[in-house]
């Protein structure tokens, strides 16, 4: 399990947004291969969703070898509503990239046999040959997708009831008006998510530091259900610094202690100069150098080059 501590949303999402770039140039995907991805929605994975279009205009990375599954969607809002998660994934991200809206799966809510809907998507992950990577938000009661407090920690794609807590969470988004929020939703299970070649989980913000502490320095619970990823032989929690207010200072001194590693999963070329100095970041990317310390070198390495020093 690793955790990648950034000191705000802006760093973490853009951290999340390079290792996705970084994981789906290495699988190199092909008309025959295509690289499969999970998603989800939110306000968590919306900056990361914002650089990856930035990535793919800047001709950094195509998506048309990619198929994605989303996590869930309502049960019963139109598809065309502006709260649902197609219209979510459509207007954020989908439209801005080259996906094939064919390799771009939601799960329908308002099919006529949502069991069959569930276990069809089931099938439609297993034939594209499971997924890569699964990217995930948690709620502050630890919910991933629409897993809430106490579901099964091997459950598959299902309906499920919402939690007060979450229908309450919710409810800004229509107006506050409780009437109008969907109280069923279709997820991917736990056990869906666990599946997953690998799993990285965004968590930012203070109103979910105690589910990150949950999540990793307590143990596996059901009714924490993000802490069931403790167990998948490849997990990442992202954060930012607010999130990690719970957590004990020697467990943020020993995983900080680590982020000259985690940065080379996102940067794998050593720094070499001014055009590796990332211009929102406090490091310069690929190695533990300050912005101030590459310049330096930089500039000294230049002033070598024209024979005005020596190092």
């Amino acid at each position: 399990m690793k955790l990648v501590i950034l000191e705000e949303y802006e760093l973490a999402s853009e951290w999340a947004a390079k290792y996705i770039r970084n994981k789906i140039i290495q699988f190199n995907p092909s008309a025959d291969r295509y690289f499969t991805l999970g998603l989800p929605t939110g306000s968590t994975p919306y900056g990361c969703y914002q650089k990856l279009i930035e990535y793919y205009k800047n001709g950094d990375i195509s998506f048309k070898y990619v198929k994605t599954f989303n996590m869930d969607e309502y049960v019963g809002l139109p598809r065309a509503h502006p709260e649902s998660y197609h219209s979510y994934m459509w207007n954020n991200f989908f439209k801005h990239i080259d996906i094939e809206p064919a390799n771009a799966h939601i799960l329908d809510g308002n099919a006529e046999d949502l069991e069959a809907e569930c276990q069809a998507y089931e099938q439609k992950i297993s034939e594209a040959g499971g997924v890569e990577l699964f990217v995930g938000g948690i709620g502050p009661d630890g919910h991933i997708a629409f897993n809430e407090p106490g579901s099964s920690l091997v459950s598959r794609t299902r309906v499920k009831t919402l939690a007060k807590d979450t229908i309450l969470a919710n409810a800004r988004f229509f107006g506050n008006d409780l009437s109008k929020v969907p109280t069923m939703a279709l997820t991917v299970g736990v056990g869906t998510v666990m599946d997953a070649k690998e799993v990285m989980i965004l968590i930012t913000g203070a109103h979910k530091a105690f589910a990150l502490y949950k999540a990793i320095e307590e143990g596996v619970n059901h009714m924490w259900t993000v802490s069931a990823f403790q167990q998948h032989p490849r997990t990442i929690f992202v954060c930012d610094e607010d999130a990690t207010l719970e957590l004990r200072v020697k467990t943020v001194k020993y995983f900080k202690g680590l982020m000259h590693v985690h940065n080379k999963l996102v940067d794998p070329e050593n720094c070499s100069g001014c055009e590796s100095v990332s211009v929102t970041s406090h490091l310069c990317a690929g190695c533990s150098f300050t912005h101030l310390t590459c310049l330096l070198i930089s500039f000294k390495s230049l002033m070598v080059c024209f024979g005005l020093s020596s190092l």
